[in-house]
């Protein structure tokens, strides 16, 4: 008897001891793990990071990763010092979000580190050049096709002109003005954005025999406003756009009469600067305001009928991809294993998660 409860005894310690083993996945379909993982997010502030924070953060309790979270700030040197830290604290593995992704140093700093430790390190959401993602072969990039925001914008701007020209030109000169918010200098998303979103819409416009868009601002070479802080931010275009509206306005004959935001929240910024002025509410005049990210607020406000459309980014999707990379790593499986079901694998460094417009 007492053999025979001995050999039972034995028998529940295996299976418990099996019900713990990091190869046995947890509910979300993941191998649980002890794997220790820095997140650096380029800054707490930043909404639509935010929402992929709060992404990253539930696929890895899914994961049963243990993981440590960095606001870096918007400073490059601090999160070159986090990235220290978390390596010196035993990280497993580095997921960034650069803060300078104008620099190609900034990007290569980090690699570097990571490659002297000898652990994988995962950029998502602000690109890294090709160049420094295939110096070290542990090193990927989760994001998007650059161009593909600034696209999918200029073609809805596009065709809400056609739809709503002669409402939309507010003075009948047969022309429709714009200002245009930039979030970055030198960043890749950033320029592809102000780019296509004008040119795309100047060619479905012109397509129908329209004029092209015209900057507010003839002394403008530029032909964009610059959040020079680098952060995409609301108060940045609240700022800006009552600059603009103290010279360019129904009153003067030069009203702007299209709003082009790199972001959701610089677009957001210069609603509610409109909705200050009386535009942009029930039974009032629309300037037509276009964003990227599709975030709770913008999506609100399209519901609303004070913003026209966005592009979705998907934090979802990003999140999911990063860690599942993360995994693939550790695991010493293809780095791109079922990856490809979020978004669409390039070459052996990089992985875009697809847009999609939001009105």
């Amino acid at each position: 008897m007492r053999k025979l409860l001995c050999i039972l005894l034995a028998g529940c310690l295996l299976l418990s001891l099996a019900a713990c083993d990091s190869s046995n996945p947890p509910s979300g379909g993941e191998p649980a793990s002890s794997e220790n993982i820095a997140v650096f997010y380029y800054t707490y502030e930043d909404v639509y990071v935010s929402s992929v924070r709060a992404a990253m953060d539930k696929a890895l309790d899914t994961a049963g990763a243990a993981y440590t979270d960095y606001d870096s700030a918007n400073d490059q040197a601090k999160q070159n010092e986090q990235v220290d830290e978390a390596i010196k604290k035993g990280a497993t593995c580095l997921a960034v979000n650069l803060v300078n992704s104008a620099s190609e140093d900034a990007a290569r700093t980090i690699i570097a580190k990571a490659e002297a430790a000898a652990i994988p390190v995962i950029f998502f959401n602000r690109s890294i050049s090709a160049e420094a993602a295939t110096s070290y072969n542990k090193c990927v990039y989760v994001g998007t096709d650059n161009d593909e925001a600034g696209h999918l914008q200029g073609e809805l701007i596009g065709n809400y002109l056609l739809s709503n020209y002669s409402s939309v030109d507010l003075n009948g000169d047969g022309i429709i003005s714009y200002v245009m918010f930039k979030g970055q200098e030198g960043n890749v998303e950033s320029d592809s954005r102000t780019l296509y979103s004008q040119t795309d819409a100047d060619a479905i416009l012109n397509h129908a025999a329209q004029p092209s868009l015209a900057f507010y601002d003839k002394g403008n070479a530029n032909k964009y406003l610059l959040d020079e802080s680098g952060s995409w931010s609301k108060a940045f275009a609240v700022e800006a756009m009552q600059d603009v509206l103290a010279e360019y306005n129904e009153a003067n004959g030069n009203m702007v009469e299209l709003v082009i935001a790199n972001n959701d929240e610089m677009a957001l910024g210069a609603i509610s600067v409109l909705q200050d002025a009386g535009y942009n509410k029930d039974g009032t005049t629309i300037i037509p305001v276009f964003g990227v990210d599709a975030t709770a607020e913008a999506q609100a406000a399209i519901s609303a009928g004070s913003m026209a459309g966005t592009v979705k980014q998907d934090a979802e999707a990003m999140a999911k991809a990063v860690v599942n990379i993360a995994f693939n790593f550790k695991n010493g499986a293809n780095t791109f294993a079922s990856v490809d079901q979020v978004g669409t694998v390039v070459g052996s460094w990089r992985i875009n998660i697809p847009y999609s417009r939001y009105q």
